[in-house]
């Protein structure tokens, strides 16, 4: 049971949803409350710290959640927590409900709120990386990537039926406008002829070029799966490559929203479910301006400064065998 300074803790989602953020919060609250911690919901992000939209959460409150998508407690983006104000705000609003920490679930962004505020005010926050774009330096996973992966490759092997039916070239758009581990990953996974990334400039002659050694091998579809934001995005690059291809019927899908919900894998419930227990573990250590992760399936503790100033590398050799695999 838990003896230390730690009595009660707040548990808060932030930036974009993610499957598994759900098992995140139920991880956090049932070790809490193994610990003899009172456990604190702050709703809709830092939003809910300014306005101090705190909800009790017993072991019971947390049932029934771990195989939903979404978050019970809500997320927004809030841009009052970035001033001075606010932020003063809500450590008063903290101190006065008695909250001798928190756990923040999220990604970048939220993770940079944390740190100027605990640069600011000595109560400690502790991150969990979750964001479906896996793009957090430090650990090897993030809430929601599993989930959100799985769904776009239910997907796509829809969109290559559809494509081969028909004599289709089609253009897929992921998420992952800055990186590209979506694209990269459901690429291989689906088999596509081509895979668009941020982190590489393709060139589009290598691009026609490869597409055109399919057809000569008579390839009854092509699919292309383009990160967002790449050259304009899937509809731009389609545009480009109409008078290459007129013997094609050339279509575009943007998966968008889609890839954000859903029941979430065992990958995500699973790991989700150790890093809720990780953070609020840390919490007991003392731990502050930390973000719990894991690195070759162990908890590790990242400082949110290189959390968060660092960037995450996509392994590009798996870009050199998409490339092999699609001739």
């Amino acid at each position: 049971m838990n003896m230390g300074k730690i009595k009660k803790i707040g548990v808060l989602t932030s930036g974009g949803d993610a499957p598994g953020m759900n098992a995140a919060i139920r991880g956090v609250t049932r070790t809490a409350i193994f610990n003899g911690i009172e456990v604190v919901g702050i709703q809709h992000g830092y939003q809910g710290l300014i306005d101090a939209n705190f909800i009790p959460l017993e072991a019971s409150s947390v049932s029934d959640i771990i195989q939903r998508g979404g978050t019970i407690l809500k997320t927004a983006r809030c841009e009052a927590f970035r001033t001075p104000e606010g932020q003063a705000k809500a450590y008063n609003n903290l101190k006065e409900a008695q909250i001798d920490g928190v756990v923040v679930i999220g990604g970048d962004g939220s993770f940079t709120g944390a740190r100027i505020f605990n640069e600011k005010y000595d109560l400690p926050f502790v991150g969990i990386p979750g964001t479906i774009d896996n793009d957090i330096y430090g650990t090897d996973y993030t809430i929601g990537y599993d989930t959100a992966l799985n769904t776009v490759v239910n997907a796509v092997d829809k969109i290559r039926d559809t494509a081969s039916a028909h004599n289709r070239m089609f253009f897929v758009e992921v998420m992952g406008a800055e990186a590209g581990f979506i694209a990269l990953y459901s690429g291989i996974a689906t088999g596509a002829e081509a895979i668009l990334i941020p982190e590489v400039k393709e060139d589009r002659r290598d691009l026609i070029k490869m597409i055109k050694n399919g057809n000569l091998r008579k390839k009854s579809s092509n699919l292309i799966i383009v990160a967002e934001g790449e050259e304009g995005g899937a509809f731009a690059i389609a545009e480009k490559m109409k008078n290459e291809f007129s013997g094609y019927d050339i279509r575009v899908s943007v998966l968008g929203h889609l890839q954000r919900g859903g029941s979430p894998t065992a990958i995500d419930r699973v790991n989700a479910s150790r890093l809720g227990h990780a953070a609020v573990e840390a919490l007991l250590d003392d731990q502050k301006s930390v973000m719990v992760g894991l690195s070759n399936d162990e908890i590790v503790l990242v400082p949110f400064r290189r959390a968060v100033k660092q960037n995450k590398k996509v392994n590009l050799l798996h870009l050199d065998l998409a490339k092999i695999l699609s001739v």
